[in-house]
């Protein structure tokens, strides 16, 4: 059923395109063109936050905060093992997976750690990634309360993952 339902889109669209008189290639261009805009738009911004991505794990200072937090985090259910992760993920969806697939590597995908981190990985967003990337194409400076609330919900995300695999 879902496999007749693309080509069924794409031709609708084209018999509707056909009956007003559009000329469906010449949209289809003036849409790749602002998708390429939009790309080159944010390209500043993306190479600055994977610069910044870059030199906090390098510089040790997400590990070094992982071990002043782990406490605190243990305290939210977190284990000590999935600090690093809950540090990366919002800024960094790729480095986010990297140190996922490090921790269920080193503990096993059935480790509490492990579980943990599954679930963290699909419940929370890369929050600073996203803001950064809408705001700064969109010459936005001021987010306002944008980040606190994207942090805190994936803090909340971040506790709901442990207290679900505690759980379950």
């Amino acid at each position: 059923m879902v496999s007749v339902l693309v080509p069924f889109l794409l031709f609708a669209i084209c018999g509707y395109a056909l009956y007003t008189g559009i000329d469906v290639f010449s949209v289809f261009l003036q849409g790749a063109r602002k998708g390429l805009d939009a790309a080159i738009g944010i390209l500043p911004t993306l190479v600055g936050l994977l610069t910044a991505v870059y030199m906090l794990r390098a510089s040790g200072v997400i590990d070094l905060t992982s071990e002043i937090l782990s406490p605190i985090m243990s305290m939210l259910g977190i284990p000590k093992e999935c600090t690093v992760l809950a540090l990366l993920k919002p800024i960094s969806g790729g480095g986010g997976l990297a140190v996922g697939s490090e921790i269920i590597k080193a503990y096993g995908a059935d480790s509490y750690p492990g579980r943990v981190a599954a679930v963290m990985l699909g419940a929370s967003e890369t929050s600073l990634y996203t803001i950064g990337i809408y705001c700064g194409y969109l010459g936005i400076k001021n987010t306002r309360y944008a980040i606190p609330v994207a942090l805190a919900g994936d803090m909340v995300a971040f506790v709901t993952s442990a207290f679900f695999v505690k759980i379950f």
